[in-house]
């Protein structure tokens, strides 16, 4: 079993140029779905509580929560959901009966298809034009949002949160009985069954509907878990995050906590002293959060054994701040994972000290640096990072183009992320290969300015982008959020950079504005390209673009 308080191992290949998780075996039969694995876990202890709302004041047992998912596994199954392409579409908060939903799911092998709520109209729209659910599950607050699409693909309303009359309710599902003799449905290999669907960041584009195969992978590196933990993770099922928290529950038989609420430092900190949370995977975005809140302190995360975020670049001085708060190393972690990958690549446990490191490979992950001439590197030296872990993957659904761009014939995943294994094997991510930028001739990642800037004790939190004109290229701008309290103008800024940059194509000669937040995305990531139409706007310039 996987052990979080040691790093991983990684080993390196010098002949192949090809660095490597070690090599461990499953536990589970390959024809299990992940449903069948989790029927069987939640049977153990029933009465013991799996899952507390915090936000609606509720408590669900093993049992409870084994029967429920089971529940709306014989509701599907009476509906004629058999095949991989009987879909059901899932729009919806962390509320109380959400698990059982997407546990019934698993359970009948019926893929869901998970999209945030807050994503506009048109994108739900074209992402479930993809996968056309039969059934879309929502909360009443987002039903008037969801009508129109479902009367266009032609299927029902399931609403999981909240009441609207005539609509179909998850509590009409929880009110049927169960059949004695009921068991998870059963498939020949069911390890390579689409399990879920969701979706890709959109950070730099349309968002793409992910398959997420029952691969073992997703909840295997987080098998130090115990019943004695609580985790939790703000996100929705729509972002990997949350679906490894939802398996790693099931599977391992945490306290699974859950909130309604949209994360803020204050909330999060309450829970962690009201609830006890030992486990918690956030946005890098909520590190930052954190780390310049006002009122936190290290009794508030004493229960913390775990403290994971992943899904963007964090600043070095921000990680030093959170590791403060801490009551040991390893407990704060950066992890690195891809939705396509359907699990984490690497986590680093040794942030207090390779704070730049996105750590060590999973076991069974392989990884290559390939440079713009297509030739694999070694230590040291940059490129586009390939990622393979040997398991079976359908692809983008309905976008048999886009999937043969990422994954190659020799099923190696290129993941759009320049970077670098240094020489102890830990892996270093430079930049988003569409992040990187080019002013008067010169190359550059935003993240370089950003760490500059963020040594200023006035600042928060920064993105850096670029403004292009034909002329010069990108030039780097910021947009800059101050800490509470604190007094801070744009010409500080670009001041603080003229002095700690000494090349011109660094520093900020798109400006600097002052802020009091950055735009993100539905899962938390700070969304360069949001941020920086937000610049445009409030300065009234229009970036000069070939039309």
């Amino acid at each position: 079993m996987l052990d979080l308080n040691a790093n991983p191992t990684t080993s390196y290949n010098a002949e192949l140029k090809i660095w490597s998780g070690a090599r461990e075996q499953s536990f589970y039969n390959e024809d299990l779905t992940i449903g069948q694995i989790i029927f069987k876990q939640l049977q153990s202890e029933p009465q013991r509580i799996f899952q507390i709302s915090h936000s609606e004041n509720t408590r669900l047992t093993r049992s409870q929560m084994l029967h429920n998912g089971a529940k709306v596994s014989v509701y599907l199954e009476a509906q004629g959901y058999h095949k991989e392409t009987d879909i059901v579409g899932l729009v919806a908060r962390n509320s109380t009966h959400l698990a059982a939903l997407a546990y019934g799911c698993l359970f009948n092998g019926t893929p869901f298809h998970a999209i945030n709520p807050n994503l506009e109209e048109h994108t739900m729209r074209s992402l479930f034009g993809i996968t056309k659910p039969r059934m879309i599950c929502c909360d009443a607050q987002d039903y008037e949002k969801l009508r129109k699409i479902a009367t266009a693909l032609g299927t029902k309303i399931l609403i999981i949160h909240g009441r609207m009359a005539g609509v179909l309710s998850i509590q009409e599902l929880l009110n049927a009985t169960i059949p004695e003799d009921y068991r998870p449905a059963q498939f020949q290999r069911g390890i390579d069954r689409i399990m879920a669907i969701l979706c890709s960041s959109g950070t730099t584009g349309t968002p793409k509907a992910v398959t997420i195969s029952n691969s073992r992978q997703i909840f295997e590196s987080h098998s130090y878990l115990s019943a004695n933990d609580i985790q939790y993770a703000p996100s929705t099922l729509d972002w990997l995050t949350g679906l490894i928290t939802l398996v790693t529950a099931g599977v391992y038989g945490t306290v699974r906590l859950i909130s309604m609420e949209v994360f803020s430092p204050t909330h999060f900190l309450a829970m962690c002293e009201q609830q006890s949370i030992s486990w918690a995977v956030l946005a890098a975005s909520h590190i930052a959060m954190l780390a310049n809140c006002p009122g936190i302190n290290a009794k508030q995360l004493c229960s913390m054994r775990h403290l994971l975020f992943a899904g963007g670049h964090t600043l070095v001085a921000t990680l030093h701040k959170m590791q403060s708060y801490m009551r040991g190393e390893g407990i704060l972690r950066n992890a690195y994972g891809m939705t396509e990958l359907g699990a984490c690549i690497s986590y680093n446990s040794s942030v207090h000290t390779k704070p730049k490191s996105v750590g060590l490979l999973v076991p069974n992950v392989r990884m290559r640096v390939v440079n713009p001439s297509s030739e694999t590197v070694g230590p040291n030296e940059h490129g586009e990072l390939y990622c393979h872990n040997g398991h079976h993957w359908s692809g983008y659904y309905g976008n048999c183009l886009a999937t043969a761009e990422i994954k190659d014939k020799e099923g190696w995943f290129h993941t759009g992320d320049l970077g670098y294994f240094d020489e102890d094997n830990y892996l270093h991510i430079v930049e988003r290969k569409k992040d990187m930028l080019k002013y008067l001739g010169m190359m550059y990642y935003p993240h370089e300015i950003e760490e500059i800037i963020a040594q200023m004790p006035q600042v928060a939190e920064v993105c850096v982008f670029g403004i292009w004109n034909e002329t010069e290229g990108d030039a780097a701008a910021a947009s800059v959020v101050p800490r509470p309290g604190s007094q801070l103008h744009p010409a500080q800024v670009v001041q603080f950079v003229a002095e700690l940059i000494s090349v011109s194509h660094k520093q900020l000669n798109g400006g600097a504005q002052i802020v009091h937040q950055l735009a993100k995305s539905a899962n938390g990531k700070v969304n360069r390209q949001a941020v920086k139409a937000a610049y445009l706007i409030a300065a009234g310039k229009t970036e000069i673009t070939d039309s």
